[in-house]
């Protein structure tokens, strides 16, 4: 049933991989850089305060945790624990794949480009969402973010997947937490 499974997934990240055209390759590259997308966060950042002053800073720590669980949870445990090569460390697929970018770490299950941009996305939707429906494109950037390190060779479909996974449970935890806390101090400003 395993091997069953790894056979499809391995099929299917050579046709996504298989799917590149060069003049894709930098837009990939520039998407896939983690660097790329600081002045978004920071405009995320801007705009919370901005929006919610006092209420922001615990949304903002929400994120982070949020963002940091989900990339310890993807780096510390999952890929230690599995140890499943990258494609593009693979030497089996050597001539079939097309590495855009230097291939990283040995291990890619889960990815934590994933993870990461799914926790941010699912808890900024999740604290507000309701208010701001706009928020629901932050899961086709997450998904877009997390396609690239398909185009470049860096992680398989079930790579990504099961990171997409890991993000969404860390964003429902540390929101979770945040609405205990917040209940609670609603609670003790009663009394």
């Amino acid at each position: 049933m395993i091997d069953k499974l790894n056979q499809l997934d391995i099929h299917f990240f050579l046709w996504l991989n298989g799917r590149y055209t060069p003049w894709l390759d930098p837009i990939m590259i520039w998407i896939t850089e983690r660097n790329s997308w600081f002045p978004l966060y920071a405009l995320l950042i801007g705009w919370l305060i901005f929006q919610y002053r006092r209420q922001a800073i615990g949304m903002i720590l929400t994120l982070i945790f949020s963002v940091a669980l989900a990339d310890q949870v993807a780096s510390s445990v999952f890929k230690p624990l599995i140890h499943r090569l990258r494609p593009c460390h693979e030497l089996s697929l050597q001539a079939l794949i097309h590495p855009v970018v230097e291939c990283g770490g040995q291990y890619g299950f889960v990815s934590s480009h994933a993870s990461t941009t799914f926790a941010l996305a699912a808890s900024l939707w999740l604290m507000l969402g309701k208010r701001h429906p706009w928020l629901r494109w932050g899961f086709l950037w997450a998904a877009i973010v997390s396609y690239s390190r398909i185009y470049v060779a860096a992680h398989y479909p079930l790579d990504v997947l099961a990171g997409t996974g890991v993000g969404i449970v860390s964003a429902a935890v540390c929101v979770f937490i945040l609405h205990r806390i917040q209940r609670r101090s609603a609670n003790s400003n009663l009394t």
